[in-house]
């Protein structure tokens, strides 16, 4: 018998890290005999711990929710009765489990070894067809073949725009220069996105696989990862498997007795959301501020200090060695038919199963949402989805059916971007959420255009007027009118997509904005500066609210129905919070 923990960021936060030490101290008293491992993160986010029995035919069993109380009765069942635990299974080979629709929708390309292997342990990647791609590519010897086979295999590039990642590989090959690039974005600056952190912290030797392959295709020698600091885990493990890789000869000189030779650098970023552009994080590589340039030229011609540059995100190579192990027709027959292949999309918000999902190109949110990550959170009423982070837009329920690709997605007003997705309910307020985002852009901007720079910060300070209550006629126009100035003359992608969450909530949520403007209150009853309370006559005269007001605003006799004074109420929602018979109205 095995057992594997997972130890991935999310794992180790549910408490994974004592589950391992519990688990190898009683693999030495005397109990069940069995050996111990790790895993990274299976994508099961809202149910870890996971712990997985693996048997000796390889038969799996996962556990989810695992506390160190649990171990015990595991060991003593399964490990040595042979007896799954069912009630806390979530999946298992023999279709058991609670979880398993969660998986079973999923086709697991970017993820297929995330969760299954120890990303510390070379030999395991290997052992599941590792290095085979970056091994038939040195063989064939024909560069401009494979350039093709990815071009043919339609993979766009999974970190904004989603440009064909093979007409990128041709035309910097194509490009002239002494020295030539591949750089990995692994920035990742989105709230609510860990897809690229979860791979490099769960099967990293993919990603390194992926750029090596990138680097013979375009002519390249070195390569550079450009993660942020804030990823400890991601950053360890690739230093692990940096090192692997050159002492088997994947990567180096001469990789595996070829004339091919890759050396690959990792380059920790400070946290800049800006450093997410191109030619911003370019500049961060090469030790200056990370502030966008004018484009032409573009990288592919001239980047990494002035030489051809190819620049993909972790996703993206990630799929690399799949499309070279099962060929260009395997990958294009998923999707539609100008986004082929799948997504991954970080799964968080008002959502029950949160977590990572990878699904073919061509599926609707409503099946994301409801079919695979199980609704709505409490049973509340699905509201709307915030897809590309700070750079997307919200797309309302009624539209819950749009397809995921890019061009359906970009006709919403949002953009796939990187592939996070917020989930939103009746309890959000979108002016809010408007107010949230322009709030990270703003304070990101790098300062050097002026319509960035100061057209955010206007925006900014008229959303904020209008979630305080403070609203004026003329609003919405004059927050329209900067949004179309920012997002037109704004030097870069951040600038340029910062308006979204406002002109999609504008779009689809303007009776919002108009109640907040026009009644002073907030439909979703979240703005505290628009609500008000009032005691019903459910009251029972318990205090509790009288003693968690702050300000004294709520008297009493212990058995009678309260009264609240509205000039002393401060609006903290404690008393609401508090009461349990449902008795203080919020409007």
């Amino acid at each position: 018998m095995k057992i594997l923990v997972g130890l991935g960021t999310c794992g180790i936060a549910a408490g994974s890290e004592a589950i391992y030490r519990s688990l190898a101290a009683k693999a030495g008293n005397g109990g069940p005999r069995f050996e111990l491992g790790k895993t990274g993160c299976l994508g099961m986010c809202y149910i870890e711990p996971l712990v997985e029995v693996v048997d000796d035919s390889g038969a799996a069993w996962q556990y989810g929710g695992v506390t160190e109380d649990k171990l015990d009765r595991i060991l003593e069942e399964h490990v040595a009765g042979g007896r799954p635990v069912d009630e806390w299974l979530v999946w298992s080979d023999d279709g058991r489990g609670t979880e398993g629709a969660y998986l079973a929708r999923q086709n697991r390309i970017v993820l297929r070894n995330c969760g299954r292997i120890d990303p510390e342990v070379l030999e395991e990647y290997l052992a599941v067809g590792g290095y085979e791609a970056l091994r038939k590519v040195l063989q064939d010897k024909d560069p401009d073949a494979l350039i093709n086979l990815v071009v043919e295999s339609g993979l766009r590039g999974r970190g904004g725009a989603g440009f064909l990642t093979g007409m990128k590989w041709r035309f910097t090959r194509l490009a002239t220069g002494e020295h030539k690039y591949i750089i990995c974005n692994a920035d990742e600056g989105d709230p609510g996105a860990f897809m690229d952190r979860s791979v490099l912290e769960s099967d990293p030797h993919s990603v390194l696989e992926g750029m090596a392959v990138a680097g013979y295709a375009i002519g390249a020698d070195h390569g550079y990862i450009y993660a942020r600091a804030e990823y400890p885990k991601a950053i360890e493990r690739l230093n692990i498997a940096i090192a692997q890789a050159e002492a088997r000869g994947f990567l180096g000189d001469r990789i595996l007795g070829s004339d091919f030779s890759f050396h690959i650098r990792l380059k920790e970023g400070a946290g800049a959301f800006v450093c997410g552009e191109e030619t911003a994080l370019i500049g961060s590589i090469e030790g200056h501020r990370g502030m966008p340039r004018v484009r032409p030229p573009f990288p592919a011609t001239k980047g990494l200090w002035g030489c051809p540059t190819s620049i993909n995100n972790v996703e993206t190579f990630a799929n690399v060695p799949w499309i070279i192990a099962n060929g260009a027709a395997a990958f294009n027959c998923l999707g539609t038919a100008n986004s082929k292949g799948t997504k991954v999309f970080a799964m968080a918000g008002k959502v029950r199963r949160g977590g990572l999902v990878e699904v073919p190109m061509g599926i609707s949110i409503r099946e994301i949402v409801f079919e695979i990550c199980g609704g709505i959170a409490n049973d509340r009423k699905f509201k709307a989805v915030q897809m590309g982070g700070p750079s997307g837009g919200c797309i309302p329920a009624e539209l819950y059916d749009t397809v995921i690709d890019y061009e359906s997605i970009n006709k919403t007003g949002a953009i796939m971007g990187s592939g996070g997705l917020v989930v939103m309910d009746e309890t959000t307020c979108m002016v809010d959420i408007a107010r949230f985002f322009l709030d990270f852009t703003q304070r990101e901007s790098c300062g050097k255009c002026t319509f960035c720079r100061v057209g955010t910060k206007r925006m900014l300070e008229i959303l904020t007027r209008i979630c305080e209550g403070e609203g004026r006629d003329g609003d919405i126009e004059l927050l329209e009118h900067l949004a179309h100035l920012v997002k037109n003359n704004s030097l870069c992608g951040l600038g340029q997509t910062a308006p979204n969450p406002v002109l999609t909530t504008l779009k689809y949520f303007r009776s919002e904005y108009e109640a907040h403007i026009t009644n002073k209150k907030c439909p979703a009853h979240h703005c505290q500066k628009l609500l008000s309370y009032t005691i019903t006559e459910a009251c029972t005269g318990c205090t509790v609210c009288g003693r968690v007001c702050p300000t004294g605003a709520i008297t009493g006799d212990k058995k009678q129905v309260h009264h609240l004074d509205q000039s002393k109420c401060i609006q903290c929602d404690e008393c609401y919070k508090s009461c349990k018979f449902h008795a203080i109205v919020r409007s």
